[in-house]
């Protein structure tokens, strides 16, 4: 029987707002601040009414064009053309850009703290550095004498303080943290619904334009450095800073890229003769990297503006190089050769560009993670982001209809030019996001975070492990208590640190937050009260006194108790213990 003319009038109404409400939340976070400022400037637009849909798409579909590969290699470009400057805190920014503007002419420029006020300003032209280095004198101390290296990060000061620094309009200085969880606690109240809730989280925590912009810039200061050793190597951001997944405060990972010294010496190759470099030999590549790595630390230490705690990790699996760049305010850790590191950056680039749900239930579930001390700063026994992430991909994967493919599935989506085998590792999927069919999946996001968590409250950890290669539970090859298969890596668990204790506490507060979702999954009359994914960070928001110590919440036994209790009387009613959608 055909319904009514005004029901279906009124349905047809309701469900045109919950498209052009997807519409808005998608648009938000369809342009990562890593990708382009194409993609930033897109997330600014709303739409504006019927149609807007189709035109926010095609804007989405036009900043996904660029691979991986080219957004580096246009950041890195970008970076090379830009300098630091430390200024005073009562700077007049016209006349600082007047005088900047005299070496040539500025494309951009935003101001931020980090041990003072700093100013980031992008030339239209390499040129114009070299310009303004060579009007740059050195500063004579008193007590101290000065270690002598040319940089990009420069000081000013004012001649004439008091005439230019009065009636000062402040400059605004752009944020480089995230919010605090109170003020985050009180934001997503505030939102319509749980899903508005985990975009919300998103957009307050990742990565800004002008963070990226600093983070590119900061592997280029190191760069630097390490040129004066290895005139063609490139210092390469990876990890978090690129692959969609960061937020702001979030540590900077960067390598070392020496492969371009090789390409060069190869294609020198010509003639009747073969003419190669005379280098010292070492018996290994590990050997190598060490050597490399000590010898950049010690100029770092020596002579890196702004460098200081600088430590020489070397025989560590992967032996580095960390130090805090107080300039930036970033804890940076370098590498060298890494490159399935960067691999596994943009598999992940890859799947965070796909839909937006992804990166939201990203976010969301490592931010839940880290109020409930699932996850730590400090290493230990404890889950790490990266091996919650590869939980949410997994998770997506096994969804009906998937919402992302399957690595082994973007393998065969792959062509000639993106074939990599990286020391016998296949490390060959698609970079072209233009060829990876969209899902069909329309679950909402507070159907998603409520399913993952009954998911892995669920999820036979003794026996299984998680494979994002081939989307499916397999058998453990190993004792370990949580089993999550590297991708590139197949032979290496990437959560073999993790114990059966904070397995079983991941477990616990999983079950928890799934039944708590149920309870409080829809936003109240009452404006105090704390609902949807708030209600999850409230539980921890006051027990997280101490950092980086395992921290009790008390009498967990009686809350799972009740928990089972409540699951077990819906059972007996006959209704399904959470709200999954198939």
């Amino acid at each position: 029987m055909a319904a009514p003319m005004g029901r279906v009038h009124l349905w047809l109404q309701c469900r045109g707002l919950c498209f052009l409400r997807r519409a808005e939340a998608r648009l938000r976070v369809a342009g990562n601040r890593f990708s382009s400022t194409e993609a930033a400037a897109a997330t600014r637009s709303e739409p504006q009414g019927p149609g807007s849909e189709e035109a926010a798409a095609g804007t989405e579909i036009s900043t996904r064009k660029k691979t991986f590969s080219k957004i580096l290699a246009e950041r890195r470009e970008q970076a090379q053309r830009t300098v630091l400057i430390n200024c005073p805190s009562k700077i007049n920014e016209k006349k600082l850009l007047k005088y900047l503007s005299s070496h040539g002419n500025i494309k951009n420029h935003f101001f931020y703290e980090s041990y003072g006020m700093y100013a980031v300003v992008e030339f239209s032209e390499t040129d114009s550095i070299a310009s303004l280095q060579d009007a740059t004198g050195s500063v004579q101390l008193v007590d101290e004498c000065p270690v002598p290296f040319k940089s990009r990060i420069f000081t000013i000061t004012l001649k004439n303080p008091p005439s230019q620094a009065s009636n000062q309009t402040p400059v605004y200085r752009h944020k480089q943290a995230t919010i605090q969880v109170g003020e985050l606690l009180t934001n997503l109240c505030n939102a319509d619904s749980v899903s508005d809730q985990l975009y919300m989280l998103v957009e307050k925590y990742q990565l800004t334009e002008e963070n990226t912009k600093l983070r590119f810039f900061t592997c280029s200061l190191i760069q630097d450095i390490a040129s004066a050793y290895f005139p063609d190597c490139i210092v390469k951001p990876f990890g978090s800073s690129v692959n969609s997944f960061g937020k702001l405060g979030c540590d900077l990972d960067m390598f070392l890229d020496l492969d371009a010294i090789r390409k060069n010496a190869t294609q020198r190759k010509t003639g009747p003769f073969n003419i190669d470099y005379l280098m010292k030999r070492v018996p290994s590549e590990r050997i190598a990297t060490q050597r490399t790595l000590y010898v950049i630390g010690e100029f770092i230490d020596n002579f890196g503006p702004g460098c200081v705690g600088v430590q020489k990790i070397l025989n560590a699996r992967c032996p580095l190089v960390r130090f805090s760049h107080q300039p930036s305010g970033f804890q940076c850790d370098l590498t060298a050769n890494n490159r399935i590191a960067l691999k596994s950056s943009e598999l992940l680039y890859i799947y965070g560009s796909l839909d937006p749900r992804v990166r939201a239930l990203v976010f969301s579930v490592r931010c839940w993670a880290r109020v409930q001390a699932i996850t730590s700063s400090i290493p230990g026994p404890w889950i790490t982001n990266f091996s919650l992430t590869m939980m949410v991909l997994f998770f997506l994967q096994r969804r009906k209809p998937p919402i992302i493919p399957t690595l082994d599935q973007l393998k065969e989506l792959a062509d000639a030019e993106d074939k990599h085998v990286i020391e016998g590792h296949d490390c060959t999927f698609v970079s072209d996001l233009n060829k990876i069919k969209p899902t069909e999946n329309t679950e909402t996001l507070d159907v998603l975070l409520s399913d993952f968590f009954e998911y892995f409250g669920n999820f036979h950890f003794n026996k299984y492990s998680l494979n994002i290669r081939k989307g499916k539970e397999q058998n453990k090859p190993e004792a370990s208590a949580l089993h999550i298969q590297n991708p590139f890596e197949q032979n290496l668990n990437i959560s073999k640190n993790v114990n059966a204790t904070q397995l079983e506490r991941f477990v616990s507060l999983a079950r928890e937050s799934a039944w708590l979702l149920q309870q409080t999954g829809k936003s109240p009359s009452s404006s105090n009260q704390r609902w949807g994914l708030a209600a999850l960070l409230l539980t921890s928001a006051g027990n997280n006194a101490s950092k980086g110590t395992r921290r009790k919440r008390g009498p967990a036994s009686e809350r799972i108790k009740g928990l089972l209790e409540s699951l077990k009387l819906s059972a007996e009613n006959g209704k399904r213990p959470f709200g999954t959608r198939a």
